[in-house]
């Protein structure tokens, strides 16, 4: 979706304001334009230089804080090998970018209290305001410095001039975001709306503010959470969280860092999306950044180059544990919740390895699924699959004939198509399906019609026409 939407050079979006990123987007329809090498992988490498600048800055955090590189390196590579990290760091997504700004902000404040400068706190709010107008994470951490500026200021610490210039600084920072803010409520006349749309999107409100816990959520996210850190230094957060309270800091520079870290796991915790494992990735950043902490208080107390060595060896254990994660699963029958097999994609290896070297399977199935269908035919696709096919008939040219339709976004000109005009449809120019499945494929198709799998996509047709000659054969 991302690499559509920069293709058209969108950077709203049609799932409400918060799912709009712009900051994110106007950086990959700038990367878009670089000729060399193919437009999605140029628009995923802002994805892979935004999480290479997010480590570097979390390597910088630690060593500021610190005067020390043992610890910060042992934190920057317990990040970067961290598994939902280092997997949206290989596709085009939003979070690594915004992890390099939050670090940003959390170096300036770092600055600000080891000098006092108070130019440091208007390049913090530059960075939390450019951090919102990739992503909606930075409300959290703006919670957290509104209320370390309050307190600055009733200390006297820093002046009502000063915060009026911390002020500035975050809107010319979030500007992206309130231009959009801005054109919506001039173009609905509905400022309430708005700003729903700015906090939740469109339809994520329910689960924004959910505070309900299932048995199955917690299990599912402690195994999310062991995932990212298959290694014993996770231990290290542990005396990290201890370390803390006695390593030299200034005590309101550990009370913001103590409060995003429990904000950002309780947020991710009880978050209900179906991708929720994505929103525990600054919380991750933060477990990263005390785990090197616990480092540095246990090499102050052992002095042992042999431990540090140790140290950095079982940092680097999660890449073989993701090489080996999917075979092991296969064989265990691990079920890991995928109501459908997608063509082209072993769902073992794209969930639980994070890298992405040599991938195809979106294209070999836009190719194969275009080669199939007849001439002027319907694609009805869901929003996982709809993607790779508007791409590959938009961006390569494929099969202008052939319509795609789905929820969100359709080929050009595409036909209407509902309960009403599905019958002439199906009948010409004939009306595909990627999967008949409830969640995937419209009600009205399912309800009204039978489907005949060909190859990789499935017919549409009246009930009355299967046959025991058209029916899919057993192997399919």
């Amino acid at each position: 979706m991302i690499q559509y939407r920069v293709w058209h050079n969108d950077i709203e979006g049609k799932l409400g304001l918060a799912l709009s990123h712009p900051l994110f987007y106007v950086l990959a329809i700038c990367a878009k334009y670089i000729p060399v090498g193919e437009f999605a992988h140029r628009v995923n490498m802002v994805s892979a230089v935004a999480a290479a600048v997010a480590v570097a800055n979390l390597f910088l955090l630690l060593r500021l804080w610190l005067n020390a590189n043992w610890p910060a390196l042992i934190a920057a590579v317990t990040f970067a090998l961290s598994h939902t990290f280092w997997r949206h760091a290989s596709i085009a997504e939003t979070y690594s970018l915004y992890v390099a700004l939050f670090l940003v902000g959390l170096i300036m404040l770092l600055q600000y209290f080891k000098t006092s400068k108070v130019g440091y706190l208007y390049l913090l709010g530059l960075s939390n305001g450019l951090a919102l107008a990739n992503h909606m994470f930075a409300s959290i951490p703006f919670t957290c410095y509104m209320v370390l500026l309050a307190f600055l200021l009733a200390k006297k610490r820093i002046s009502l001039r000063d915060l009026a210039i911390i002020t500035a600084c975050w809107v010319v920072g979030a500007g992206l975001y309130i231009f959009l803010i801005i054109k919506n409520v001039v173009q609905t006349g509905d400022f309430w709306a708005t700003l729903a749309s700015a906090a939740f999107g469109d339809s994520y409100r329910k689960d924004v503010l959910n505070t309900a816990l299932s048995v199955r959520m917690v299990k599912e996210n402690l195994l999310v959470i062991l995932l990212n850190f298959p290694t014993p230094n996770i231990l290290l957060f542990l005396v990290g969280c201890f370390a803390i309270f006695k390593l030299p800091l200034d005590r309101n520079f550990r009370n913001v860092l103590l409060g995003i870290t429990v904000l950002f796991f309780l947020f991710a915790f009880r978050y209900t999306v179906v991708d929720r494992y994505a929103f525990f990735i600054p919380f991750y950043c933060m477990v990263s950044v005390l785990i090197g902490a616990g480092f540095f208080l246990l090499r102050m107390r052992t002095k042992s180059k042999v431990l540090a060595c140790l140290v950095l060896l079982a940092g680097l254990l999660p890449v073989p544990v993701y090489a080996t994660a999917p075979t092991l699963a296969k064989k265990m029958q691990v079920r890991i919740g995928m109501k459908r097999e997608i063509p082209h994609r072993d769902n073992y290896k794209y969930f639980l390895q994070p890298w992405r070297t040599g991938y195809r399977g979106a294209d070999r199935f836009a190719d194969e699924a275009f080669d199939e269908v007849d001439k002027n035919a319907i694609i009805c696709a869901d929003n996982t699959t709809v993607y790779p096919l508007l791409l590959a008939q938009q961006v390569k040219g494929k099969r202008p004939d052939v319509k795609i339709v789905s929820r969100c976004y359709s080929s050009t000109i595409a036909p209407v198509f509902n309960e009403h005009t599905a019958a002439s449809l199906v009948v010409s120019p004939g009306v595909y399906v990627v999967s008949p499945l409830a969640g995937y494929c419209p009600g009205f198709l399912l309800d009204g019609y039978d489907f005949v799998q060909d190859d990789l996509l499935w017919r549409a047709v009246a009930k009355s026409q299967i046959t025991v000659d058209t029916q899919p054969n057993s192997s399919k």
